[in-house]
């Protein structure tokens, strides 16, 4: 434990987060993610893993740990793991990682912050009592997404290599970049990866297997007003601002966030920009359920056509497009890595969730470029901010479970 403990602070020490505004200008988006995985290419290279690599194309980093059955190794599957390496859009810089042992359950003080993680506010805390909690200073997010799961499968390859007696198939690994902004797998290599499934180590609590996702969408709105003197508008002037507010209340209203749950899907408003002459939305568009998600995209056209329908020329231009799709309608098809990793839990003793995912990762892409793969967790909880955190036997947990998951796959 004291060994990848060291490995997740110096991982996590190192500012690798992305840039949304050069998401598929520059790959990868920030040149400290390059360095990161230049490092770690290099401490893989030094716990024995081969054709360690990084793809200029993708800015993928992949090795292979080769079988060491002696019989029979055609007929096991080639398992990849995959994690990355981005942090996302909050302070990176300077994290100053907290550590502490024996967690009581009372509140944490982030440092000289003035922040406190409170099991008043954070009631799952109370399921980490007695564990060796990793927490941010209150001034910086941790990178636990998903710097754990880097860690996680560095240190299980390098477990798999000092214990030989363990016999498995040919493993392959990947750490890529630019997750958090939504376009580090969109030229991910399934051909040359070379595997029959993989798993992404990027979920929160312990037990999460998520193999269903959203289905997703982005619908960017702009609008075009006519702007003149106020004091001469009548019957002249339109307001790009009023047309956005008509947009806006013409959507369903319990059709949002933060009135959905579960398999509940939404129409959410991220972005409103604009003054009299021009202005713009955007929105993205979720539903677990393929016909409810084109509906949800059809109701945003309809709204946009009504709306023109009412001017002299098109006031408002849509475009919209797909990001990801849910990639259970792909690993349906072949559900060896979901029941492989169901196994594998339940031998460890960790009780499985399969609560589907709101929201998407890597593995709901390359999912669909013909590599079923889904998310285990990788330990921690609150990402994206300063209150995140991460349980030390969480890590292990998660190790362990990608062990357990070559040990079942060779049997």
């Amino acid at each position: 434990m004291e060994k990848f403990l060291d490995r997740f602070l110096n991982y996590v020490k190192k500012n690798t987060r992305s840039d949304a505004a050069k998401a598929g200008v520059v790959i990868p988006s920030t040149p400290s993610q390059m360095e990161f995985l230049h490092e770690l290419g290099e401490e893989l290279k030094q716990i024995g893993l081969v054709d360690v690599k990084i793809n200029p194309k993708n800015a993928f980093l992949s090795a292979t740990l080769p079988a060491n059955l002696t019989v029979d190794a055609d007929n096991v599957p080639v398992i990849g793991f995959i994690a990355h390496v981005d942090t996302a859009d909050f302070n990176a810089k300077n994290i100053s990682p907290q550590i502490h042992e024996d967690y009581d359950g009372r509140d944490i003080i982030l440092g000289d912050s003035g922040f406190v993680l409170s099991p008043a506010e954070f009631p799952n805390l109370k399921n980490y009592i007695g564990q060796t909690l990793i927490t941010t200073d209150g001034t910086t997010l941790l990178g636990a997404d998903d710097k754990a799961g880097v860690c996680e499968i560095v240190s299980a390859m390098e477990y798999l290599i000092n214990n030989p007696q363990i016999k498995h198939g040919k493993i392959r690994v990947a750490f890529g970049c630019d997750e958090e902004i939504g376009v580090g797998a969109d030229h991910f290599d399934v051909e040359d990866f070379g595997c029959d499934f993989a798993y992404t180590m990027d979920g929160s609590a312990v037990g999460e297997l998520q193999f269903e996702c959203f289905n997703a969408a982005e619908a960017k709105i702009d609008i075009l007003g006519k702007s003149v003197h106020p004091g001469d508008a009548k019957d002249k002037m339109i307001n790009a601002l009023s047309i956005s507010r008509d947009i806006q209340n013409a959507m369903p209203l319990v059709c949002v966030p933060e009135k959905t749950e579960n398999r509940e899907g939404f129409i959410h408003l991220i972005e409103a920009h604009g003054n009299v002459e021009n202005a713009s939305l955007t929105y993205i568009i979720r539903d677990h359920d393929k016909t409810l998600f084109e509906n949800k995209k059809y109701i945003v056209k309809k709204i946009c056509e009504d709306i023109n329908s009412k001017y002299d020329i098109e006031r408002v231009k849509l475009s919209m497009h797909d990001e990801y799709h849910n990639m259970a309608d792909i690993i349906k098809k072949d559900t060896r890595s979901v029941d492989i990793a169901t196994k594998a839990m339940q031998n460890l003793g960790i009780e499985v969730n399969k609560a589907p995912i709101r929201g998407g990762t890597d593995g709901s892409k390359i999912s669909f470029m013909g590599l079923p793969t889904p998310n285990i967790f990788a330990g921690g909880e609150n990402f994206h901010g300063r209150f995140e955190f991460v349980s030390v036997q969480a890590i292990k947990k998660a190790v362990d479970v990608i062990v357990e998951i070559v040990k079942i796959a060779a049997e």
